[in-house]
């Protein structure tokens, strides 16, 4: 049952972007080019969204615990360091540049259209270049801390 809801919600999330244009790059460029073509058309769409999520979120977090699992996973780290400031940097100048956030871009891929199979596959490289490097600095700080450890002890 777990796994209909999950399909059942991500359905109704692409029927959205979809619906709402949000998987169309020129829609999202001309939202974000104020002083040429603007289209406020997509500041509706988060207005409407937030409508939706602020009463669910409400909802959701009044139980004591998630309908699927034990407990409710939510982030402990709380602080701005460099990585999120980088992160944030990034994808806005990637949204801004090609009209397309992850979600949306993954809606679009399904269109068969040439750039937005690029575009997915080139944002699904990435983060599994970036869980790589991550992994392989992971290691190279372990190592460090275990060769630091060993000479210590000598």
């Amino acid at each position: 049952m777990k796994y209909f809801y999950v399909l059942l919600s991500g359905i109704l999330f692409g029927l959205g972007i979809a619906v709402s244009g949000m998987a169309n790059p020129a829609k999202v460029q001309n939202f974000l080019d104020i002083f040429g073509t603007w289209d406020p058309s997509l500041a509706l769409v988060m207005g409407a969204a937030l409508l939706v999520v602020t009463p669910g979120y409400r909802l959701i977090f009044s139980a004591q615990k998630p309908r699927f699992a034990e407990t409710f996973s939510l982030p402990q780290k709380s602080d701005i360091d460099r990585k999120l400031v980088g992160g944030a940097v990034l994808f806005g100048v990637g949204w801004g540049i090609s009209g397309l956030c992850p979600a949306p871009a993954l809606v679009a891929m399904l269109t068969g259209i040439g750039q937005f199979v690029i575009f997915a596959l080139a944002m699904l490289t990435g983060m599994v270049l970036y869980k790589q490097f991550v992994l392989l600095q992971g290691s190279v700080n372990t190592a460090t801390v275990n060769t630091e450890t060993n000479n210590d002890k000598r």
